[in-house]
């Protein structure tokens, strides 16, 4: 299960550049004035594979009143949907009533509590440190957010082995595990009934019938499966209720424990911009997607001309992804998906020798070499295997930092095609080797130096020789 980091303080600490740094964006604003984030924002970050998600929150002081009031209530909630709670602390102003009033309701929420030092750069971090260990918290970490400090050694204490929690999963939900995500009431719960060939899950037409995620393990002709049906996600202006919070944060961790995500898109609404940003989080995530294209049945030809259209115009970008038209009230077209299901969890789950992914590197260069960077050409020597789950695939060669998108997209589309990868995200990365000689100074033996003076000595020569001739 993808781990909720939440952080909290007083204002102006830094929690909003930490943030910043953790999920490698500028989506939280920074300025050096308290009280300048007022809701809960979220982001998602990636530390040595193992993802998480970010909550930053607005400053508490301990006697808040209106505007401040709701903004407090707002951090609290954060508490208490995050599993990670980070107390971040102001090392130049040192220890306050604020900070000691936050960090007893840490102490009664029971969460599992860090006390982490910020702005500790300019000055001896254990002098800066040293008030705050009356607070008692069994955990201390000393940071500089704004210099991107220390950040690395915390998060590599606190995240669990990325590998031990797929191993949790593999145990506790075997076989393939399908997450149904979507926008409220487009039938997901509906679809996960209709898959099952029972109703497992509640059903009724009002958005927001689901409000947790549900996994639910069966068999299929001999194979098995884990059913994962999650709570619609709106637009965050439209999310009022706390539950409804508390359930978007269930549906990322599905995404991210799912091998399979199935987007489905209600037909009569077509394609809208929250569609879009739950495939960005599936991509992100580096999931296989099936879409599904729902309450296909009714429609009359012109609708669904128009609905296809739409679909292949804004997804062009996912042309490797299997699309359906279904009715998942009726059944029509639900029992197809399971073949491109299968067929996305094979792409995802692939194994290649590095002998056939270096061929195909070695072919996809003969046929259009990489461009020339700074008069030398950027060379691509081998490739193999790097994970899967998305398949990753690690080119080895120099120069590859200046390789072009263009040519990035070019090797992707040429792996694609020859493994045929369905449904599934590939994701390269680029490793140059070193070079051996870099930062070593050439020195010259006393023979290649007095060759060199030789040298010099006749280019001087010449160059006075046509001086001469130029000027008779």
């Amino acid at each position: 299960m993808t781990p909720v980091i939440a952080l909290v303080g007083r204002p102006n600490v830094g929690k909003s550049t930490l943030f910043n740094q953790m999920t490698r964006s500028r989506d939280a604003l920074v300025a050096d004035f308290p009280g300048l984030t007022r809701d809960r924002k979220y982001g998602e970050g990636n530390y040595e594979g193992q993802r998480f998600i970010v909550i930053d929150t607005g400053g508490l002081t301990g006697d808040e009143v209106g505007l401040d009031a709701e903004m407090a209530r707002q951090s609290m909630q954060a508490v208490d949907e995050a599993d990670i709670v980070l107390f971040l602390v102001d090392g130049r102003a040192g220890l306050t009533a604020g900070d000691e009033m936050i960090a007893d309701h840490l102490r009664r929420s029971g969460k599992q509590a860090h006390l982490v030092v910020n702005k500790t750069d300019g000055q001896d971090p254990d002098v800066a440190a040293a008030d705050f260990y009356s607070l008692g918290f069994d955990s201390t970490y000393l940071i500089a957010a704004s210099h991107n400090r220390g950040i690395r050694s915390m998060l590599e204490e606190l995240l669990p082995n990325p590998e031990e929690g797929e191993e949790d999963s593999a145990e506790r939900y075997p076989g393939i595990r399908i997450g149904v995500v979507g926008r409220p009431n487009v039938g997901k719960s509906t679809l996960v009934n209709r898959m099952l060939g029972e109703d497992r899950v509640v059903v009724y037409d009002m958005p927001g019938t689901t409000r947790d995620s549900v996994y639910i393990p069966y068999e299929r002709q001999g194979k098995q499966y884990t059913l994962i049906d999650t709570a619609g996600v709106r637009r965050r202006k439209n999310v009022r209720e706390t539950v409804e919070k508390f359930s978007i944060i269930k549906t990322l961790q599905a995404i991210d424990d799912a091998h399979v995500v199935i987007l489905v898109i209600d037909a009569r609404e077509g394609l809208v911009d929250q569609d879009l940003h739950l495939i960005g989080f599936v991509l992100d995530a580096g999931r296989s997607l099936v879409i599904a294209v729902n309450k296909w049945d009714g429609m009359d030809p012109e609708e669904r001309s128009r609905v296809k259209e739409q679909v292949r115009r804004r997804l062009d970008f996912l042309d490797y992804a299997d699309k359906h038209y279904i009715s998942a009230l009726h059944g029509s077209g639900v029992g197809v998906m399971y073949e491109s299901v299968e067929a996305c969890y094979e792409s995802a789950m692939a194994k290649w020798p590095t002998n056939r992914l270096t061929a195909i590197l070695q072919d996809a260069v003969v046929q259009h070499q990489p461009p020339m960077v700074h008069g030398r050409r950027i060379k691509l020597r081998y490739a193999h295997q790097g994970g899967s789950n998305p398949p990753v695939i690690v080119v080895h060669g120099n120069q590859t930092e200046a390789l072009p998108g263009a040519y990035k997209r070019y090797l992707e589309n040429t792996f694609r095609k020859i493994l045929s990868v369905n449904g599934s995200p590939i994701r390269f990365e680029f490793r140059s080797s070193e070079n051996p000689f870099a930062g070593k100074v050439d020195r010259l033996t006393p023979r290649q130096k007095v060759k060199k003076d030789n040298d010099l000595k006749k280019g001087r020569r010449i160059r006075k020789t046509r001086q001469k001739s130029l000027k008779r």
